[in-house]
């Protein structure tokens, strides 16, 4: 197999987009950490929770959500947990799951947390795009999400940690 070399120019774009995305990333995070006491991740995951109707979500699901391997997750919600934010469910149709499920108090956290995140998110990315980038930027990630989504659908998909399950209903 030929090595398909990236051109001076995708260099370019690869490097900007690692450069801008550990830049953001560490940005959000400093965010965080002085506004709610976290890291991106464990914001993420209240937000997953806050955005469903009951607050839950079976873990492996938050799992595939937040793109981490479960027993990171079950690291992160072991944190959370112990300050109050979320609370362990265990399932009753199989015992190897449980539940996620955002406390009033994580929910307190995420009302009082997300005006920052917004505004440091907005500040820092969007506020330096204009509408027509905006709109490239949702359709050239949205296009990358589809085929990595259709890569991780290949029956080699049980190497991905967030697409594993058990076959239980609570998995």
């Amino acid at each position: 197999m030929t090595t398909r070399w990236l051109t001076e120019k995708e260099q370019r774009a690869w490097r900007a987009y690692i450069a801008a995305t550990h830049l953001l990333e560490d940005a959000i995070d400093r965010q965080l950490q002085q506004d709610a006491g976290m890291p991106h991740l464990y914001y993420s995951i209240l937000a997953n929770l806050s955005e469903e109707p009951d607050g839950r979500l079976r873990m492996t699901d938050l799992a595939e959500r937040a793109k981490i391997t479960r027993s990171r997750l079950t690291y992160a919600v072991t944190r959370l947990e112990k300050d109050g934010l979320i609370r362990r469910e265990d399932c009753q149709w199989d015992k190897r799951s449980s539940f996620a499920m955002l406390t009033d108090e994580g929910m307190a956290v995420l009302e009082r947390t997300a005006p920052g995140h917004v505004e440091t998110v907005r500040s820092l990315l969007f506020d330096q795009l204009t509408p027509q980038q905006v709109e490239q930027l949702e359709e050239i990630f949205s296009g990358v999400v589809q085929a990595l989504e259709r890569e991780e659908e290949r029956p080699t998909s049980e190497e991905v940690p967030w697409r594993r399950r058990s076959s239980g209903p609570c998995s």
